[in-house]
């Protein structure tokens, strides 16, 4: 069957009971119901509802993950911080963080957070939106399990390890770049393997640096450590892979170094055999426009350099070109009134999560 639309508002309700169900507090389970579904209405499906189950509530299950999130600021000046997330939810653990260095910058011009011991903070583009709200520059990244070989290396070393930026204009909707340092991410990949698709050319390499299609072999060989994904700008120099695995690089520093968190290899979610914490670190910075001009000029600039972009030549055959928040603002506006997409194998999840945290009264929305 074709996909079925399930409206947001229905899934929030349901996905806050079913964490107070877990042992989330209400009020946290609502900022991790809210990141899940902004991925969903912006179209970043591999990091929305798809992956409640299985990263969050699983995760719960095995003791990996602590429901009650009790983070702690181990050091702090007027415009920095550090958290220790005490392996509490990602989601609540990086909204406080992202509060916390916009409230900085409004001071002081400018903050920066950065935490340790945390966990998978699903849409990483939800926190430099917070601080697009209040007329400011939002940046963030955050490092993840072993996933990206270095260039000339097939060995996964790096997380995905997302740079992500939010920067307010005059338009309807900011301007917001959120994507992985490698050419595709660890949840596209188990997108295309709930759909029984193959993975493009040149996303997954294994051992031997060939390419690996197959999405379902891929995700087990991930976690195994027989594959790994290309940096942005693919295998090798002659396409730049050299510059992904740069920035990958960068955001493994930031997001360890200043804290003093894990890294890399420390970060593969097993110790002796067993299953322990993920311990993933991040960074915020927050930028407020008017310690440096006008944020309405700011925006009008902004705003000019996207329109004259979309509006220069075309390749042959385009009708359009796109500059970053321009297709997921376009999404938002076809998702607004039906809701997140389900296909048959969501529809099956999402049920039977009914059933385990006693929501039957949702049963009839998740049926195919």
């Amino acid at each position: 069957m074709g996909k079925k639309f399930i409206p947001f508002a229905v899934l929030e309700k349901f996905m806050v009971n079913v964490m107070v169900k877990a042992g989330i507090p209400e009020a946290d389970a609502k900022i991790v119901g809210d990141v899940l579904l902004k991925a969903d209405k912006l179209g970043f499906d591999s990091h929305g509802v798809n992956r409640f189950k299985s990263i969050y509530l699983d995760r719960i299950k095995e003791g990996i993950l602590n429901p009650v999130t009790n983070y702690k600021i181990i050091k702090e000046g007027p415009t920095t911080a550090v958290i220790d997330g005490q392996n509490g939810m990602g989601h609540v653990i990086a909204y406080n963080a992202m509060r916390l260095a916009i409230e900085k910058a409004k001071k002081f011009g400018m903050g920066m957070v950065t935490v340790r011991n945390s966990s998978h903070y699903g849409f990483a583009g939800y926190y430099p939106l917070m601080a697009v709200r209040e007329n400011m520059i939002g940046i963030t990244g955050t490092n993840a399990r072993p996933s990206i070989a270095p260039t000339f290396g097939v060995e996964n070393m790096l997380g995905t390890n997302p740079m992500t930026f939010g920067i307010p204009s005059d338009e309807s909707f900011p301007f917001l770049l959120d994507c992985a340092t490698s050419i595709t991410q660890r949840g596209k990949v188990e997108l295309y393997a709930r759909e029984g698709k193959n993975l493009p050319k040149g996303w997954v390499i294994d051992k031997n640096g060939k390419s690996k299609t197959n999405s379902a072999e891929v995700l087990k060989d991930l976690i195994s450590g027989n594959a790994a994904l290309t940096p942005l700008g693919g295998v090798g120099e002659e396409t730049g892979g050299y510059k992904g695995y740069g920035y990958a690089t960068v955001v493994e520093i930031l997001s360890a170094a200043l804290q003093q968190g894990s890294f890399m290899k420390m970060l593969i979610g097993s110790k002796n055999g067993k299953k322990v914490p993920y311990s993933v670190g991040h960074f915020f910075i927050v930028i407020d426009i008017s310690a440096f001009t006008d944020p309405e000029d700011f925006k009008k600039t902004t705003g000019n350099i996207l329109r004259e972009l979309r509006a220069s030549k075309k390749m042959p055959g385009q009708t359009r070109i796109y500059t970053a928040g321009e297709k997921e603002n376009d999404t938002w506006l076809q998702r607004k009134d039906k809701g997140v997409p389900f296909n048959d194998e969501l529809l099956e999840e999402f049920r039977v999560l009914c059933n385990t945290y006693d929501q039957n009264e949702y049963l009839p929305y998740f049926e195919g």
